[in-house]
Protein backbone atom coordinates (compact mmCIF):
# COMPACT_ATOMS: atom_id res chain seq x y z
CA UNK A 1 0.00 0.00 0.00
CA UNK A 2 1.19 3.48 -0.87
CA UNK A 3 1.20 5.90 2.09
CA UNK A 4 1.24 9.62 1.35
CA UNK A 5 0.97 12.78 3.39
CA UNK A 6 -1.25 15.69 2.45
CA UNK A 7 -1.25 19.10 4.11
CA UNK A 8 -4.83 20.26 3.90
CA UNK A 9 -8.50 19.67 4.58
CA UNK A 10 -9.69 16.05 4.72
CA UNK A 11 -13.16 17.11 3.53
CA UNK A 12 -11.68 17.95 0.12
CA UNK A 13 -10.02 14.58 -0.52
CA UNK A 14 -11.19 12.63 -3.56
CA UNK A 15 -10.93 9.13 -2.10
CA UNK A 16 -13.29 6.20 -1.60
CA UNK A 17 -13.47 6.85 2.16
CA UNK A 18 -12.46 9.51 4.65
CA UNK A 19 -11.97 8.60 8.28
CA UNK A 20 -13.70 10.79 10.82
CA UNK A 21 -12.14 11.32 14.24
CA UNK A 22 -15.61 11.15 15.78
CA UNK A 23 -16.86 11.38 19.31
CA UNK A 24 -18.79 8.43 20.68
CA UNK A 25 -22.17 10.11 20.17
CA UNK A 26 -21.65 10.08 16.36
CA UNK A 27 -23.68 13.29 16.26
CA UNK A 28 -20.97 15.74 15.26
CA UNK A 29 -18.63 17.89 17.27
CA UNK A 30 -15.57 20.04 16.77
CA UNK A 31 -12.38 19.64 14.77
CA UNK A 32 -12.38 17.02 12.01
CA UNK A 33 -15.74 15.66 13.18
CA UNK A 34 -17.47 19.04 12.91
CA UNK A 35 -15.88 19.80 9.55
CA UNK A 36 -17.01 16.47 8.07
CA UNK A 37 -20.57 16.90 9.33
CA UNK A 38 -20.79 20.54 8.15
CA UNK A 39 -19.37 19.95 4.69
CA UNK A 40 -20.97 16.52 4.19
CA UNK A 41 -24.43 17.79 5.01
CA UNK A 42 -27.44 16.31 6.79
CA UNK A 43 -27.24 12.84 5.19
CA UNK A 44 -24.28 11.92 7.40
CA UNK A 45 -26.05 13.01 10.58
CA UNK A 46 -29.22 11.18 9.50
CA UNK A 47 -27.30 7.90 9.11
CA UNK A 48 -25.47 8.48 12.40
CA UNK A 49 -28.81 8.96 14.16
CA UNK A 50 -30.03 5.67 12.68
CA UNK A 51 -26.90 3.92 13.95
CA UNK A 52 -27.50 5.37 17.42
CA UNK A 53 -31.13 4.21 17.31
CA UNK A 54 -30.13 0.66 16.35
CA UNK A 55 -26.67 -0.78 17.01
CA UNK A 56 -24.99 1.98 19.00
CA UNK A 57 -27.55 3.24 21.49
CA UNK A 58 -24.80 3.89 24.03
CA UNK A 59 -22.50 5.42 21.43
CA UNK A 60 -19.65 4.01 19.36
CA UNK A 61 -17.00 2.49 21.66
CA UNK A 62 -13.46 3.85 21.64
CA UNK A 63 -11.28 2.06 19.08
CA UNK A 64 -14.21 0.84 16.97
CA UNK A 65 -15.31 2.05 13.52
CA UNK A 66 -18.52 2.26 11.52
CA UNK A 67 -19.35 3.66 8.07
CA UNK A 68 -21.97 6.03 6.71
CA UNK A 69 -22.51 7.82 3.45
CA UNK A 70 -20.24 10.79 2.77
CA UNK A 71 -23.15 13.02 1.78
CA UNK A 72 -21.85 16.04 -0.13
CA UNK A 73 -18.16 15.18 0.36
CA UNK A 74 -16.15 14.07 -2.69
CA UNK A 75 -15.61 10.69 -0.98
CA UNK A 76 -18.14 7.86 -1.13
CA UNK A 77 -17.99 6.85 2.54
CA UNK A 78 -17.17 8.28 5.95
CA UNK A 79 -15.68 5.79 8.37
CA UNK A 80 -16.26 7.09 11.88
CA UNK A 81 -13.84 6.02 14.63
CA UNK A 82 -13.57 7.14 18.23
CA UNK A 83 -10.06 7.76 19.44
CA UNK A 84 -9.03 7.62 23.07
CA UNK A 85 -8.38 10.70 25.16
CA UNK A 86 -4.66 10.85 25.96
CA UNK A 87 -3.62 9.95 29.49
CA UNK A 88 -0.10 10.30 30.85
CA UNK A 89 -1.01 7.83 33.59
CA UNK A 90 -2.53 5.05 31.47
CA UNK A 91 -1.23 3.56 28.23
CA UNK A 92 -4.10 3.77 25.75
CA UNK A 93 -1.98 3.32 22.62
CA UNK A 94 -3.66 -0.03 21.87
CA UNK A 95 -7.01 1.77 21.59
CA UNK A 96 -5.52 4.39 19.28
CA UNK A 97 -4.00 1.67 17.07
CA UNK A 98 -7.38 -0.07 17.04
CA UNK A 99 -8.95 3.03 15.44
CA UNK A 100 -6.73 2.58 12.39
CA UNK A 101 -7.05 -1.23 12.23
CA UNK A 102 -10.84 -1.10 12.59
CA UNK A 103 -11.12 1.69 10.00
CA UNK A 104 -9.18 -0.46 7.52
CA UNK A 105 -11.35 -3.49 8.37
CA UNK A 106 -14.51 -1.47 7.62
CA UNK A 107 -12.84 -0.10 4.48
CA UNK A 108 -12.18 -3.64 3.25
CA UNK A 109 -15.81 -4.60 3.90
CA UNK A 110 -16.86 -1.66 1.70
CA UNK A 111 -14.36 -2.43 -1.08
CA UNK A 112 -12.42 0.79 -0.47
CA UNK A 113 -9.18 1.19 -2.41
CA UNK A 114 -8.28 4.75 -1.33
CA UNK A 115 -8.66 6.10 2.20
CA UNK A 116 -7.80 9.37 3.95
CA UNK A 117 -7.00 9.47 7.66
CA UNK A 118 -6.78 12.43 10.03
CA UNK A 119 -4.47 12.43 13.05
CA UNK A 120 -6.92 10.62 15.34
CA UNK A 121 -6.82 11.79 18.99
CA UNK A 122 -4.10 14.38 18.26
CA UNK A 123 -6.44 17.37 18.50
CA UNK A 124 -8.71 18.10 21.42
CA UNK A 125 -8.10 14.59 22.83
CA UNK A 126 -4.55 15.73 23.56
CA UNK A 127 -2.41 12.90 22.16
CA UNK A 128 1.18 14.11 21.62
CA UNK A 129 1.68 14.53 17.86
CA UNK A 130 4.87 12.52 17.45
CA UNK A 131 3.44 9.56 19.35
CA UNK A 132 0.09 9.78 17.53
CA UNK A 133 1.93 9.83 14.19
CA UNK A 134 4.17 6.89 15.14
CA UNK A 135 1.15 4.78 16.17
CA UNK A 136 -0.90 5.79 13.11
CA UNK A 137 1.78 5.14 10.50
CA UNK A 138 3.03 1.96 12.17
CA UNK A 139 -0.47 0.52 12.46
CA UNK A 140 -1.49 1.34 8.89
CA UNK A 141 1.76 -0.14 7.57
CA UNK A 142 1.30 -3.33 9.61
CA UNK A 143 -2.42 -3.92 8.93
CA UNK A 144 -3.27 -6.23 6.04
CA UNK A 145 -5.77 -4.47 3.75
CA UNK A 146 -7.05 -4.35 0.19
CA UNK A 147 -6.68 -0.57 0.14
CA UNK A 148 -3.87 0.55 -2.15
CA UNK A 149 -3.79 4.27 -1.31
CA UNK A 150 -3.67 5.51 2.29
CA UNK A 151 -3.35 9.23 2.89
CA UNK A 152 -2.77 11.03 6.12
CA UNK A 153 -4.37 14.44 5.71
CA UNK A 154 -2.92 16.87 8.23
CA UNK A 155 -4.42 20.27 8.85
CA UNK A 156 -1.56 21.96 10.72
CA UNK A 157 2.13 22.33 9.90
CA UNK A 158 3.03 20.70 13.24
CA UNK A 159 0.92 17.63 12.50
CA UNK A 160 2.38 17.35 9.00
CA UNK A 161 5.92 17.56 10.38
CA UNK A 162 5.21 14.85 12.97
CA UNK A 163 3.86 12.52 10.28
CA UNK A 164 6.85 13.27 8.06
CA UNK A 165 9.10 12.08 10.88
CA UNK A 166 6.97 8.95 11.40
CA UNK A 167 6.96 8.06 7.71
CA UNK A 168 10.68 8.72 7.52
CA UNK A 169 10.62 11.55 5.00
CA UNK A 170 13.48 14.07 5.04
Amino acid sequence: MKITLVRGDITEEHVDAVVNAANSSLLGGGGVDGAIHRKGGPEILDECRKLRASHYGGGLPTGQAVATTAGELPARWVIHTVGPVYSAGEDRSDRLASCYRESLRVADELGVRSIAFPAVSAGIYGWPLDDAARIAVGTVRATPTNATDARFVLFTPDAYAAFERAVGLP
